[in-house]
Parts: C-alpha cells; sequence; structure tokens
C-alpha cells in the first residue's frame, strides 16, 4: 500500500494532528504483530499506518487537555 498523496495534499484537517494518529496507529500495530504481515505484501507500517488515517479507515478523537 503506498501513501495515497492526493487525499494528502487534500485534506482540510491538521497535518501534525494526523501524524501523530499515524505515528500512535504505528505504534498499535508493532505491538499486535499485525506489521509481519504488512511486510509479507511489501508494505512498510507507517506507510499502512498513514493511508489508513488519510482514507478514514482508523478513527480517532482530539482530547483537548486544558
Amino acid at each position: 500500500m503506498s501513501i495515497p498523496l492526493d487525499l494528502l495534499v487534500n485534506k482540510e484537517r491538521n497535518s501534525y494532528e494526523m501524524t501523530c494518529v499515524a505515528i500512535k496507529n504505528a505504534e498499535k500495530i508493532t505491538k499486535i504483530g499485525e506489521e509481519l504481515e504488512l511486510v509479507e505484501q511489501g508494505d512498510k507500517v507507517v506507510s499502512a499506518s498513514l493511508a489508513q488515517v488519510l482514507t478514514d479507515s482508523i478513527q480517532y478523537e482530539r482530547n483537548e487537555e486544558e
């Protein structure tokens, strides 16, 4: 899976926020052991994670700490 650059350019959300979500998701993928499946398919964990965020395959909420 490659990073869908057209979605990256067209997103109206905060790029920093999406990057943080992708990093947390990549950590989760690695912890639960799904990275082996991705590697076998020729994908990289961070690329797959970012693609999931950009295509709205994962949902996240913004936690505002005061």
